[in-house]
């Protein structure tokens, strides 16, 4: 059990973080993917400045060329423009999970490239490590003049809500000149001067075997990188602080543990992969046992990305919200007091043959964290991860967030019991028998910590 002095630790390691004050009317929360795609478009028609987009992927489809039809369209209009794209650099030169690599989304930006000789819309790819596996560029921010776009949606079909299904995520909107600079800064300091990072609107690009070494530099140069801005707000006054974290012992996961850990009276938390790491578990644990509230709101597995319905061809991949669920009813198992006392609640979320991608946290109405960061092994260690951390002491957004988060239960289902999740003995034969095999072989650990 912690003590008061640790309690205070952690809400003392929350006061000393660097803040920027940030007005209460220039942010804005949306509430679904339809209302993001229509501001992001938006916002990328009425650039004065610069446009900096930063995503894990932009897809050739509906949805991504939308937005990179729109970039060119700006750019024609302003020719004085900034305007940069970051992806991941082996995530665009794949298909997608299970399909062929051929026309891939790089091929299409230099198709677009090509077709527009006379406008410049640099799209990068960013090496995180040596394989995709292993790391990926999984920052976010859609910075436009001095706009903060965050989300932890990628640019595609599902994301934007684009046709029918859709994926539901977060969606809030910083108007701050200094939180802009900051992040564009890193931008620039940090990825653009790296070897490693190049341009992806061009056929003549290396291969990723040919820029290993420089990635590896460039991994290792990212675990120290950070970003750089003057504190300039009180602990008694709205303000934000952006955070970026690579590597298991940086910025950010110190952050997420002591937001956690600081939790006085209640921590709601989303993510759509339940798979924590061992201290965030510990730290949930600790929450109940000194009588606090947790409430989790995670996906249901048919909710997850990577679900497969029984009347399709079945993939390797398409186990994973089977052993997300293991996880949970695990979890759950061990905590069932905590459920029957009220103290723990689980909801689940499920809306048709949509999915669920959100991710971050609330603490006490004072603290959110709005973050890409999926609360996972793979986050903890591998991927290039940020977010930024909001501190409301005179619960200036509590409409707004109370608003949030009614938005986000409005189709869950509260767990009441861990029976209620299925079991391995009802999965279909084909996940129940990958599965058994792979817990043979104790492979199932390794998938966690990676995907």
């Amino acid at each position: 059990m912690l003590s008061k002095f640790k309690r205070n630790k952690h809400q003392q390691h929350l006061a000393q973080l660097p803040k920027l004050p940030q007005t209460v009317g220039a942010v804005k929360t949306l509430y679904c993917p339809t209302d993001f795609r229509k501001a992001l478009l938006e916002a990328i028609a009425n650039a004065t400045q610069r446009i900096y987009l930063v995503a894990l992927y932009l897809e050739n489809d509906d949805g991504g060329r939308d937005v990179l039809s729109a970039l060119y369209d700006a750019k024609q209009r302003r020719p004085e423009l900034e305007i940069c794209v970051l992806v991941d650099w082996h995530r665009a030169q794949r298909g997608r999970i299970g399909a062929a690599a051929a026309n891939t989304n790089a091929d299409w930006y230099c198709r677009m490239a090509k077709e527009h000789p006379e406008i410049s819309v640099p799209v990068y790819g960013v090496p995180v490590n040596t394989r995709e596996a292993l790391g990926v560029l999984h920052l976010k921010g859609f910075v436009i003049d001095d706009q903060v776009i965050y989300s932890g949606a990628s640019l595609n079909d599902v994301y934007l809500h684009r046709h029918e299904k859709y994926r539901y995520d977060r969606y809030q909107l910083l108007t701050n000149t200094t939180l802009a600079n900051t992040m564009i800064d890193f931008i620039k300091k940090s990825i653009l001067t790296a070897a490693a990072v190049q341009r992806l609107d061009r056929e003549d690009r290396p291969k990723s075997i040919e820029i290993k070494n420089e990635t590896r530099q460039f991994r290792q140069t990212l675990r120290t990188s950070g970003y750089h801005f003057k504190d300039s707000a009180g602990n008694d006054e709205l303000a934000v602080t952006p955070i970026v974290g690579l590597g298991k012992q940086n910025e950010l996961n110190r952050t997420i543990h002591h937001l956690m850990a600081s939790t006085d009276h209640k921590l709601t938390l989303c993510t759509p992969y339940f798979n924590m790491p061992a201290m965030l578990a510990r730290n949930i644990i600790h929450l109940l046992r000194r009588g606090k509230q947790v409430e989790i709101i995670v996906g249901d597995k048919t909710a997850n990305d990577f679900y497969i319905p029984q009347d399709q061809p079945f993939k390797i991949i398409g186990a994973l919200p089977y052993l997300y669920e293991i996880n949970l009813r695990r979890f759950l198992s061990r905590l069932q007091r905590f459920v029957d006392s009220g103290q723990l609640i689980v909801r689940l979320w499920k809306d048709g043959d949509n999915s669920y991608h959100l991710k971050g946290m609330w603490v006490d109405d004072r603290w959110q964290l709005i973050t890409g960061n999926n609360l996972n092994p793979r986050a903890w260690r591998l991927d290039l991860e940020n977010a930024i951390l909001i501190h409301d002491p005179l619960k200036e957004m509590a409409v707004e967030r109370q608003k949030e988060l009614e938005q986000i239960r409005q189709h869950t289902q509260v767990v009441s019991h861990y029976m209620e999740l299925e079991s391995i003995p009802n999965y279909p034969v084909k996940v129940r028998k990958l599965i058994r095999r792979l817990r043979r072989i104790r492979i199932d650990r390794l998938i966690s910590r990676i995907l």
